[in-house]
């Protein structure tokens, strides 16, 4: 498992971690999506997805992008002033 990977399961579900891997395959993208959802989510965003189990922010970013409920886009656009 990639080091970047390792970081993030060390507070994650490791079934979610891998699903969500399977679906965003740069670590370095994934950490980021990630990142800034749970940052949404503690200024007070409501979770895209249900569940049953009392979940960390992170796995509940994770679960968002396994469902399809969270996506990213990747601008190739560079700007020089």
């Amino acid at each position: 498992m990639d080091s970047l990977l390792f970081s993030l399961k060390v507070c994650m579900r490791d079934d979610y971690l891998k699903a969500a891997s399977a679906i965003v395959r740069e670590p370095n993208i994934l950490i980021n999506v990630v990142s800034k959802r749970v940052k949404q989510l503690k200024a007070g965003a409501k979770p895209l997805t249900d569940s049953l189990e009392k979940l960390d922010m992170e796995d509940i970013a994770l679960k968002e992008i396994i469902e399809g409920k969270l996506t990213y886009e990747l601008q190739n656009e560079f700007r020089w002033n």
